[in-house]
């Protein structure tokens, strides 16, 4: 390949491999501010030349994700979560206890409080759910929401992994590339290539490495001091929902049957959780005295199993459109699939049944009532179909169902459009801004409380989608380039200094976040440099003079 402007030399092709120390003297690292060694996820982009010792002519260049080690993905973010979470679940079962203890109490609430458990769970879904979508997210709100991810179901599980990857593989499924030992010694690149900043970037850019304490692998040989095991690792360039659930460990063919076992280990703690409550009741009314308030829960134990199971259904009904619907386009087991489309029917099919039954009701209390009084005054209908209005108005008691569809809306779009971040986000926004006019314009809650907290949540969530929009590939209003008002720190850096380039065409990266041509489709590939480095580079540093540029080069 030649061009008019430059000569570019080319050489067979192989892997390269490379692992060492190197220190930055004392003038390049003054360049880099303090600041950018203590801020999370901040990430630079650092420039290896290799150069022919006769004559100093550039044989290849490798550009390299470096960061700090520092990262907002903490623990302690997801254990403090996920004991609100926790608490979302027991909450649930105690209103299911309240709601059938009316029964027997004579009296029927008028309102839940809000923010309620149910409330912040959902939110904590909503905010690992932005982090799933196909654009170039920062590294910093990448990391953010893996903290969440538990409340999309996905907790990290080796075993629970291997066990899913026999099944896989029994089914018609294909592990070759696809498992969790090869996710484990995989090096995830991100389809996002700005996460480095113009002042980290400079003081790099300007540096040139010697290579005198780093050691070389080509094409397998590497040198004795360097660990092939430590070298073989393969890269895999990954975007959207696989994104997110392989940073926590779990294969994206995997993850219906991960959220699926974890979800069955949850109904099974319920119905245990009930059974034992009501060993503990049926043995304090035979030899003690039983109090009266608990009388109604005790006549209605399945009643409040049932009642635990369907609002965890009502819960995680979003997130399990979306891993169904995720299964359906990426998953290749049969058996998976199968079990998508019967859970994802069979929950579907009980909130349309509770729907039904819902309107059938509030039709008779409008004939007998003239209103619907009797959805809240009756305390049948209030023990088996509360769950669902208990937190709205009279005349708003139908909120609930907009409410289902927005969870399925999201979840269907976000999966199914998985690798068009563009059409994705513009869905979103559509949908969240049909909510929030909803919200804002009915103002369904019961509480002053719960309209004013439910409208601001919906507002965040509405301008949430508003800023990723800054990072969806194909959007020319957020386009990086020198004439648009938004410009990205790379560009302006560029644009302002004149005598820093970047490599050449020929160059390949290496643990690199720039995104494939087809987002959609994985890629997995060893590390590939059109060139023979040679064994050793000239020391010194790099010329500070623009080099031409290929006219068609990314």
């Amino acid at each position: 390949m030649q061009s008019s402007h430059a000569n570019v030399h080319l050489v067979p092709a192989g892997s390269f491999s490379a692992q060492g120390v190197q220190a930055i003297p004392a003038q390049y690292a003054s360049l880099i501010p303090a600041i950018a060694f203590q801020v999370p996820d901040i990430a630079a982009e650092a420039i290896l030349e290799l150069k022919a010792t006769d004559g100093g002519q550039e044989m290849a260049c490798i550009t390299s994700a470096v960061s700090n080690g520092k990262t907002f993905s903490v623990p302690a973010i997801s254990y403090i979560a996920a004991g609100i979470a926790g608490a979302a679940l027991v909450m649930a079962g105690v209103s299911a206890i309240g709601a059938t203890a009316a029964a027997g109490g004579g009296s029927l609430a008028t309102g839940t409080i809000s923010p309620s458990f149910v409330e912040v769970f959902t939110w904590f879904q909503g905010i690992a759910m932005n982090g799933m979508l196909s654009v170039n997210y920062p590294p910093i709100y990448r990391s953010f929401t893996k903290n969440f991810g538990f409340a999309t179901g996905i907790i990290p599980w080796t075993q629970l992994q291997t066990s899913i990857d026999s099944f896989r593989q029994m089914t018609g499924g294909n592990l070759t590339d696809s498992n969790v030992q090869f996710l484990q010694n995989a090096t995830l690149a991100y389809t996002d290539g700005s996460n480095s900043t113009a002042i980290l970037k400079r003081g790099l850019a300007d540096l040139a490495l010697s290579l005198r304490d780093i050691t070389t692998s080509v094409n397998s040989s590497a040198s004795a001091t360097t660990s092939n095991s430590a070298l073989s690792q393969v890269e895999v360039k990954v975007s959207g929902i696989g994104a997110f659930v392989e940073s926590l460990g779990v294969p994206q063919q995997n993850t219906f049957m991960t959220v699926l076992l974890v979800v069955a280990i949850i109904v099974a703690a319920i119905v245990v959780g009930v059974l034992l409550l009501k060993l503990i009741l049926e043995g304090w009314a035979l030899f003690g005295s039983f109090p009266q308030s608990l009388a109604g829960f005790r006549k209605h134990y399945w009643g409040t199993m049932a009642r635990s199971i369907v609002q965890l259904i009502l819960i995680l009904y979003g997130v399990w459109v979306l891993y169904c619907v995720f299964q359906f386009t990426h998953g290749d087991s049969w058996a998976a699939k199968a079990l998508a489309a019967v859970t994802l029917s069979v929950f579907t099919g009980i909130l349309m049944f509770f729907t039904i039954k819902i309107w059938q009701a509030a039709k008779r209390s409008k004939e007998a009532e003239g209103d619907v009084s009797l959805l809240y005054e009756d305390k049948q209908i209030w023990i088996k179909y509360s769950l669902f209005y208990d937190a709205y108005k009279k005349n708003f008691w139908w909120t609930f169902v907009p409410a289902i569809v927005y969870m399925f809306a999201k979840g269907c779009v976000l999966a199914a459009a998985d690798g068009h971040g563009l059409t994705q986000t513009i869905a979103q926004l559509v949908i969240e801004g049909l909510m929030l006019l909803l919200l804002v314009f009915a103002r369904p809650y019961e509480r002053k409380s719960g309209n004013v907290i439910n409208i601001f949540i919906q507002v965040v969530r509405a301008l949430s989608v508003v800023c990723i929009l800054v990072f969806v590939e194909g959007s020319s209003l957020f386009q990086a380039h020198p004439d648009n008002l938004l410009t990205t720190h790379r560009t302006r850096h560029r644009a302002n200094n004149p005598n820093h380039h970047r490599c050449r065409p020929h160059c390949r990266p290496i643990r690199t976040n720039r995104a494939p041509r087809n987002p959609h489709r994985r890629q997995r590939h060893h590390h590939l440099l059109q060139g023979k480095p040679p064994s050793q580079a000239p020391q010194g540093s790099r010329e500070a003079q623009p080099r031409p540029r290929h006219p068609h080069a990314a």
